[in-house]
């Protein structure tokens, strides 16, 4: 009898251990219940399943239909790895998308075809919506079926990934790992700049918006850049944390191939002190992630850093200018007017996510709205005054809540002075009694820049030199 019983434990082991062992179809775990597809673009859709075996995706979008609208197939690599691409789809919603392996199947419900946006940065784009501005109504009115929020699992790691990391509970109703619903339990620790963008976008595009957050605080801009990018550029030599790149392998490739709109992008005080070095290391990150994703020049939208004292951030915001200057299809939100002198996480996120809305909807969406204020253009010095023109001033500019403020003005001695200054129709005046023959102009040059030139239509101007170093030229 004992013999039996070792024999039939010896075939249950082997039953398991054998390698005609058949596994499930499995879906990457960007695909959940609740997920938003890119609507208008080729959307991947991809997961494991044994080598060979044949995998179906369907996607329903008639209620109780058995007929499916997409019918896809596809056969799983030597490796078990296997993709299907669905074709560009309108907006709508809710689907159901069902994938059939031999085994099992899969269905995922309340699929929205939409806007899809990746939010990333650190703790500013992290920050969460209840530590805002007078939250507690902002969350209470949440509730809307058409934004879909994921938060990406923080998972660093020192070689790229393809997986996600772990599914972890983050607070009542909400998850790592997992689309939600937009509701008042799960936005409230959801990021407060991505859900105000998600919210004006929904509202003027009148489309499923979904936000993916890949956010971390106090993290540099190199933990989201590829160690290949990082090695290849002699600028990023002095570089040498030991967890560079960990953020791009852990959490950055794993979305990749995910079809998405564009990113919108909260980073720097990290970076504050080497400026002309992130000024390099952004370009070459924002180019890293459109190679690798191979979708093109798709839209990176930043946030200029907010005033804030102590700080070092004058140069690291002129890098960002000079950085949506240079990139393709970028923008940047100015917020000149939503710091706090001693809070480096300022509370008023609303402007931050609507003016970067605003933004979106002219680059991505090509509406014909404002989105940015006045731009520095150029300078001409005549006797003991300066002339500042702007461009990006359809209606014109003007001083919000009294006198112009926060110029300063130098000459060949190179001692600015605090500069009186004055609109005259598209253009800018600046005189100083100290300063007969001015060289050079200031607007905003400070950790925490009191200033209130604005377009007419209600948008701040960016800080800026007309003593621009030669490197951003």
């Amino acid at each position: 009898m004992r013999k039996l019983t070792m024999a039939a434990m010896l075939l249950v082991g082997l039953a398991w251990s054998t390698p005609s062992a058949e596994a499930a179809v499995k879906l990457h775990g960007l695909f959940t219940d609740n997920m938003v597809l890119q609507r208008d673009m080729n959307a991947p859709i991809w997961g494991t399943a044994d080598p060979g075996e044949d995998v179906a995706v369907q996607i329903f979008t008639k209620p109780d239909s058995k007929e499916p609208t997409v019918n896809l197939g596809t056969r799983a690599d030597k490796d078990g790895k296997w993709q299907v691409m669905v074709a560009p789809m309108p907006a709508g919603g809710p689907y159901t998308v069902t994938v059939k392996g031999k085994n099992n199947q899969i269905d995922l419900k309340n699929v929205l075809l939409g806007e899809v946006w990746i939010a990333s940065g650190q703790s500013n784009m992290e920050w969460e919506l209840s530590k805002t501005r007078d939250p507690k109504e902002v969350i209470a009115n949440s509730k809307n079926a058409k934004i879909r929020l994921f938060d990406v699992p923080k998972t660093p790691n020192a070689t790229p990934q393809r997986e996600l990391g772990a599914v972890k509970a983050a607070g009542k109703g909400r998850q790592f790992g997992r689309w939600m619903e937009c509701a008042p339990d799960t936005v409230t620790n959801f990021s407060a700049v991505g859900y105000y963008f998600g919210r004006k976008l929904e509202k003027d595009l009148n489309v499923p918006v979904a936000i993916i957050n890949c956010s971390w605080g106090g993290v540099a801009a190199e933990r989201y850049t590829s160690k290949k990018v990082l090695d290849a550029n002699p600028e990023f030599k002095t570089i040498t944390a030991k967890n560079n790149s960990d953020l791009y392998n852990g959490m950055i490739v794993p979305l990749q191939p995910f079809a998405f709109r564009g990113v919108i992008w909260y980073q720097g005080e990290s970076n504050a002190g080497r400026a002309k070095q992130y000024f390099h290391l952004m370009n070459a990150m924002i180019q890293d992630w459109r190679d690798d994703w191979k979708q093109g020049d798709f839209p990176f939208l930043t946030v200029q850093l907010a005033p804030y004292d102590p700080g070092n951030y004058a140069e690291i915001r002129e890098a960002q200018q000079m950085t949506s200057f240079r990139v393709k299809n970028s923008g940047m939100a100015v917020i000149t007017d939503a710091g706090d002198h001693k809070n480096i996480h300022p509370p008023d996120k609303l402007p931050v996510g609507e003016r970067l809305a605003l933004a979106a909807e002219a680059i991505a969406y090509k509406k014909k709205v404002e989105y940015t204020g006045p731009l520095y253009d150029g300078v001409k010095f005549e006797g003991d005054k300066a002339i500042l023109t702007f461009k990006n001033v359809p209606g014109g500019l003007m001083a919000k809540g009294g006198p112009l403020t926060g110029f300063t003005i130098a000459g060949k001695d190179g001692k600015f002075a605090k500069g009186e200054a004055t609109i005259v129709e598209n253009t800018v005046i600046v005189r100083s009694p100290v300063v007969l023959q001015p060289t050079a102009v200031r607007y905003g040059w400070a950790n925490y820049p009191e200033v209130n030139l604005y377009s007419k239509g209600g948008l701040p101007a960016s800080p800026f030199r007309t003593d621009v170093p030669a490197y951003y030229k």
